[in-house]
């Protein structure tokens, strides 16, 4: 719905016109604006305006006359209506070759006919489509509202602002991963997702200042097969796009500017769309929220029967027939990441918020490719997993999923270190919470062990495990205590770390030259550290039974630490 210049043409007023060149563009060729101009014409003329003159600069002067009319064609006029008779009696035929080869619109006016006459007639006819559009406009914001209300799901919203304004459309998330879409071919969209994959799309850099209307300026154009794509942002509440709109402009008016209506229209359409988004989001982050409570109690066995847990699973979408096996991991750096990044605004809480949802979204994709359920939950610092565990598979199954994770996580995040605990199936209902405290088992075992970083299965822990039940024994804690006691009161007065020179010692079968490297300590100083373990416990380091003793015990000792310390 605009006007043209054969509108302007057909009124009666113009019965004395005539077209001197490019009339078969008159019915295609938009008027937005009207007014009068003589030179200079720099840049006061807009794009799709009908410009009237009379020349009067040009007088006899060709290229003066030659440049006027250039200038104008430049600036994307959608006519030039000239009043012959006075200054103008005749167009040269340069000017006449110059408009056709533009296929640009020249008119000739009588010279009695008054320009504010014609002026007066098109922006009657200007506002009256203006009002027209806002009563439509807001028909579409009725309309869109409508279908929020009514709870309609986003691929009928996009049919409908597909419909409005005539062009094919996608709705994408902020990766340019398509949510819904209408009047996209499935060649399309596999065009789209490769743009997508190679970057093209979304797109990233700022756009034109050159207009003054804020919505506009948040546009993006791009191409795809061809056609031109309008991508418009669909904003949260901190001006954060949350996800995108992007329209295929009919093949007739690609090289035009959108005009007021689609602009309107599009405005409406990602306002609505980010409502739609935003409740979805509270939606899934309530269910999320519920999902990750349900594993947490799952995990911990709060469940007082497994009917319970049952009718829980079935309302969350979770299937408790499937066998699962248990993983625990544990990040190890936040707090040194956080301290490390560039000053904002974030606190600690919400900025491990988003690292964990990181952690969880590649987590999931490490499932769906391998074609496993999951259920996933964090608490108290650590990741809850039950993974679904195929019939044939033992600990290949695991292996391979925390594999997949650690090579997406190094492209994503590759300073976090993550310690993982493998558990083993354990069958029935109860089976869930044993599974899982094995791999809690597992990963504290490890972290003691091996460090930050590693995987550690519970299969592979039955030595240390036995020495966790040793140290639960009343009789082998007097024996703990009584041995260990004084190496733990010296290394916290003294910061000296006796128990830990101890271990490297019995690591290294008592080769001192090789201790004392691994320690990066003088020989000196570790034969003093050596001889003040004995002084402190009364044992021999020479005397294999009091070697034996204190290994038992400081070994036993650091498991039930870490147990009491952590768990």
């Amino acid at each position: 719905m605009q006007l043209t210049v054969q509108d302007v043409l057909d009124y009666e007023l113009l019965d004395g016109a005539i077209v001197c060149t490019a009339k078969d563009y008159a019915k295609s060729r938009p008027v937005h604006w009207v007014s009068v101009m003589e030179m200079p014409v720099e840049n006061f003329v807009r794009r799709n305006e009908l410009v009237l003159t009379t020349a009067m600069g040009c007088k006899n002067d060709l290229e003066t006359f030659r440049g006027f009319v250039k200038d104008i064609i430049d600036s994307g006029a959608a006519a030039l209506m000239i009043a012959m008779g006075r200054h103008v009696y005749e167009i040269p035929k340069e000017i006449m070759a110059l408009a056709k080869e533009h296929d640009f619109l020249i008119v000739e006016l009588p010279w009695e006919l008054r320009f504010s006459t014609i002026i007066e007639e098109v922006m009657i006819n200007l506002n009256d489509l203006h009002q027209q559009e806002r009563q439509r406009s807001e028909q579409v914001q009725q309309d869109l509202l409508k279908l929020i209300l009514a709870d309609a799901e986003l691929g009928k919203i996009a049919a409908y602002i597909r419909r409005e304004l005539g062009s094919a459309l996608l709705i994408t998330d902020s990766h340019g991963v398509i949510q819904a879409g209408a009047g996209f071919s499935h060649a399309k969209i596999g065009a789209w997702e490769e743009l997508v994959e190679a970057g093209t799309f979304p797109i990233r850099e700022a756009s034109s200042k050159s207009n003054r209307d804020p919505m506009v300026q948040k546009f993006r154009t791009g191409e795809m097969a061809g056609r031109k794509l309008v991508q418009v942002p669909v904003l949260r509440v901190s001006e954060e796009p949350q996800g995108y709109l992007f329209v295929e402009l009919p093949e007739a008016s690609a090289k035009e500017r959108l005009d007021v209506f689609m602009v309107h229209v599009l405005e409406h359409a990602s306002t609505t769309i980010s409502l739609w988004l935003s409740r979805q989001n509270a939606v899934e982050e309530t269910k999320a929220a519920l999902r990750m409570d349900f594993v947490r109690e799952l995990a911990h066995g709060e469940f007082s029967s497994k009917e319970q847990a049952a009718s829980r699973a079935r309302a969350l979408g979770y299937d408790l027939d499937l066998a699962y096996v248990s993983l625990a991991g544990y990040p190890e750096n936040f707090r040194e990441l956080f301290e490390k990044r560039a000053p904002g605004d974030n606190s600690y809480t919400d900025w491990s918020k988003s690292m964990i949802a990181y952690i969880e979204e590649e987590i999931y994709y490490a499932a769906h490719a391998m074609k496993r359920t999951i259920m996933m939950s964090f608490a108290n610092g650590r990741l809850i997993i039950f993974l679904e565990k195929p019939p044939e598979s033992e600990q290949e199954n695991q292996i391979n999923f925390l594999d997949l994770i650690e090579r997406r996580l190094g492209n994503l995040l590759p300073e976090v270190v993550i310690s993982w605990g493998i558990g083993d199936f354990s069958e029935g209902f109860e089976g869930f919470n044993e599974s899982f405290q094995h791999a809690l088992t597992a990963l504290e075992i490890g972290r003691m062990k091996k460090g930050a970083g590693h995987r550690t299965d519970y299969r592979d822990t039955s030595a240390d495990r036995l020495l966790l039940q040793l140290a639960k024994t009343e009789g082998m804690k007097d024996v703990i205590l009584s041995t260990i006691q004084p190496l733990v009161d010296y290394d916290r007065q003294r910061q000296m770390d006796l128990i830990g020179t101890f271990s490297a010692y019995n690591h290294y079968q008592g080769n001192v030259s090789q201790t004392a490297r691994a320690l990066n300590l003088h020989r000196q100083s570790l034969l003093y550290r050596l001889r003040k373990i004995e002084a402190l416990t009364g044992l021999s380091l020479v005397d294999p039974d009091d070697l034996f003793l204190l290994e038992l015990c400081v070994r036993t000792y650091r498991i039930h630490a870490t147990e009491e310390n952590e768990l």
